[in-house]
């Protein structure tokens, strides 16, 4: 069976993307953002194919590209455009597939669909993106519940940033979940040093395993 990801964050500018973009090249994956809100400046589907050191073809369109960097649904209300969360579904590509939500776990994609309505219906494992900085604990537990409570599985928690090994155990024994590795912050973020960390801060075997849940 194919593997398939939904990466995660605790909120906004965690590093999902970026971390996405490791996983991307370390599986040869396909990568798919289903909404992107912001196209003023990269978006992530370039930033995951400047990064991943893969061709475009692993990079696939996104369902609905909206201008404003706000919440899918405020810059669906900008632009009146109609977003249905039913009509979001995983494509189907020839491998490996990485799929990052917009922004955090509660992010409204309408007025009365949450981004973790999708993965409830998806059921597809996901890896909770977290920060190591302070209120990461409370923010990495209550994303887990959300998760729990709506039966999403999950395969594990990466961390972001320095690190901060009394925080990670805490959420990896608080939270029950697999803590997968930490990504450093880069000085440089190029394919190459990004390449380097993943495969130096984590096991690839973890990817290929079964989800923990």
């Amino acid at each position: 069976m194919r593997r398939r990801f939904v990466i995660a964050g605790t909120d906004t500018g965690v590093g999902k993307t970026v971390f996405s973009a490791a996983l991307v090249g370390a599986l040869s994956a396909f990568y798919w953002k289903p909404v992107q809100a912001g196209l003023a400046e990269e978006t992530d589907s370039q930033t995951v194919l400047r990064l991943s050191g893969l061709d475009s073809t692993h990079v696939l369109p996104e369902a609905w590209r909206l201008a404003a960097p706000v919440s899918p649904h405020l810059a669906a209300q900008l632009e009146g455009v109609v977003i249905d969360p039913d009509q979001l579904s995983p494509p189907d590509c020839d491998g490996a597939l990485v799929i990052e939500t917009a922004g955090g776990l509660m992010t409204p994609l309408t007025s009365s669909h949450l981004t973790i309505d999708v993965l409830a219906r998806w059921k597809i494992p996901a890896i909770l993106c977290t920060r190591t900085s302070l209120g990461t604990i409370n923010h990495s537990l209550l994303s887990i519940e959300a998760l729990r409570r709506r039966g999403v599985p999950i395969h594990g928690v990466a961390f972001v940033g320095d690190e901060d090994a009394g925080a990670q155990a805490a959420i990896a024994e608080l939270g029950r979940v697999r803590a997968l590795g930490r990504l450093p912050y880069l000085p440089e973020l190029t394919p190459q040093s990004l390449r380097q960390a993943f495969v130096r801060c984590f096991r690839l075997a973890d990817f290929r395993e079964e989800c923990a849940e």
